[in-house]
């Protein structure tokens, strides 16, 4: 058995920031494998359901933590215990500021890059669950993080990248059953490639110099 977690804060007011995309994905992959009715268990909310990969059927537990995300670890680790997985049967999907919009990448363990869900599981679960890191990419400015982070995905996200994205993850997701991570990356980025990435605005012309100006004055 695995647990498919995705973190994100509860409730409508949170519901579509990019700060719940870890919500989006596996809410993607449940529909897509017509997973069971939604339950509330774990302090979460779960669903079940089986995925077929490499000719096996692997029964999958999707986990959404209500703890708010900070806490999300003390729901996925009171699940990961009732069922007796070790971390290796855990892969948590989040929001990456460090990767451009659109990009995934996966990992083992590592840093939380000051991400506090992924700080609190390593507290209640260990680090070395595997990590589907979803990009949302960075707002250039320290001070504009929270902002970015806590706002809503806007319509043209939705239309030029992010549904597409949440589609391919799902369609994927048998190859994280099977542990084949970079075989998931492939097919996530051959069905829905990155979005290029913002334009820069053009810089600023000069102002004329002094002499400049003064040469035209003399020309009047």
């Amino acid at each position: 058995m695995l647990i498919f977690a995705g973190l994100g804060n509860p409730g409508e007011r949170y519901a579509r920031q990019r700060h719940n995309v870890g919500f989006m994905a596996v809410d993607a992959i449940a529909e897509r494998f017509g997973f069971g009715p939604e339950r509330s268990r774990f302090q979460a909310l779960t669903r079940e359901g089986f995925i077929e990969a490499g000719g096996v059927r692997h029964k999958v537990l999707i986990l959404k933590p209500q703890t708010f995300m900070n806490d999300s670890g003390q729901s996925v680790g009171e699940a990961a215990r009732f069922f007796k997985l070790g971390e290796d049967n855990v892969v948590v999907f989040y929001d990456e500021l460090d990767l451009a919009r659109g990009k995934i990448r996966v990992r083992t363990g590592g840093g939380t890059a000051g991400h506090n869900g992924i700080r609190s599981i390593k507290a209640h679960l260990g680090e070395d669950c595997r990590r589907v890191r979803i990009g949302i990419g960075h707002p250039g400015q320290k001070s504009r993080v929270q902002g970015h982070v806590l706002s809503d995905f806007s319509k043209a996200d939705r239309e030029q990248w992010l549904d597409e994205l949440l589609d391919a993850i799902a369609r994927s997701a048998p190859y994280l059953t099977i542990g084949e991570d970079a075989a998931f990356m492939s097919e996530v980025a051959r069905l829905a490639p990155p979005p290029e990435p913002p334009k820069k605005a053009p810089p600023v012309k000069p102002v004329a110099d002094d002499k400049a100006n003064k040469d035209k004055e003399s020309d009047a």
